[in-house]
């Protein structure tokens, strides 16, 4: 005879390997690595010192 199996825990399973995969393409898709987050902060700075340094003052 064979062992009853919890329906529920494979549902649970598969809706948690979902949110996973789900979760893992948005990553990819939308997201940014912390040093290209602080690359982009770092090169918006100094484009902004930059137009400071420039400005002529009256």
């Amino acid at each position: 005879m064979a062992q009853p199996v919890n329906l529920n825990r494979f549902r649970k399973q598969k809706a948690r390997a979902e949110k996973t995969a789900r979760a893992d393409a948005n990553s990819v898709k939308f997201g940014r690595s912390k040093a290209e987050k602080s690359a982009a902060e770092h090169d918006r700075v100094r484009a902004d010192r930059k137009l400071d340094g420039h400005k002529i003052d009256e």
